[in-house]
């Protein structure tokens, strides 16, 4: 049955005529989808589908988007990000080159808001994968997230009722008043790369921009697949990150800002 597909020219090259030919026919496309950037379900039967193809050092996927979300685009990313995550999009992915597919990826989805502590609001990013994230090079089941960002500098919280540390050498990128990556230190004290970066630069609330220019840090707080999940308001934003925190689930740091 032919898909409501989007294959943009950039995404036709690298994938070639006739997997973008099966695809707009049906043959390998999903129906259902969870989509890459909203992380919600779509249909690719139902609705225009933006396909949109991540390129590593030596790794290609293709995943699926809402066209409202995301246009059909090539994504360049490191191939850390791709290897070193596990699950998501599950069934999203093509078989482009069958030894240079990673058939499930883990997305790192960030939520955007204000939190109180101490009488006082801070920007926060909240950020929880889609699925479990492991080592990368590891085959072993469970979840590594944490204690991969407890290396990097990352503390355990256990309730938020205090500014966590900062952590010096990442930073928030804010540009244009949109929110474009979270960078970390590159190799060997080089120039920072992106540890997290928006398929399209993510609007954010005046409220939560002048909190970031006023405080020049953005406070960043990860948990495990599940903790957390997708809050349509603050208040339960809160909740949420107040319960993962009891249930030693949280870590955070504050993160400089780069831009405005």
């Amino acid at each position: 049955m032919p898909r409501m597909l989007d294959v943009s020219d950039e995404v036709r090259a690298e994938i070639g005529d006739d997997e973008a030919d099966r695809l707009l026919a049906g043959d390998n496309a999903p129906g259902s989808y969870d989509c890459t950037s909203c992380r919600t379900p779509g249909d690719s039967g139902q609705e225009r589908t933006s396909t949109v193809l991540f390129i590593g050092d030596e790794t290609a996927v293709l995943a699926f988007a809402h066209a409202t979300c995301l246009p059909s685009q090539v994504v360049q990313v490191t191939e850390e990000q791709l290897q070193g995550a596990v699950r998501s999009i599950t069934g999203d992915s093509v078989d482009l080159e069958p030894d240079k597919v990673v058939p499930e990826q883990a997305v790192l989805g960030v939520t955007s808001g204000l939190v109180l502590i101490a009488g006082e609001l801070h920007p926060a990013l909240v950020v929880e994968p889609t699925g479990p994230i492991v080592r990368p090079g590891s085959t072993a089941l469970g979840d590594d997230f944490l204690p991969l960002l407890i290396e990097q500098g990352f503390m355990p919280v256990t309730a938020i009722d205090s500014v966590p540390p900062v952590l010096h050498g990442w930073s928030v990128l804010l540009a244009m008043g949109q929110l474009h990556a979270v960078l970390q230190p590159g190799t060997n004290g080089g120039q920072p790369v992106a540890w997290w970066q928006a398929h399209q630069p993510l609007q954010v609330t005046e409220g939560w921009r002048a909190a970031a220019n006023k405080h020049q840090q953005v406070l960043m707080f990860a948990a495990p697949v599940g903790s957390i999940g997708r809050q349509p308001r603050e208040d339960l934003l809160r909740d949420a990150l107040d319960k993962a925190a009891a249930n030693g689930k949280l870590v955070a740091s504050a993160l400089p800002l780069a831009g405005t």
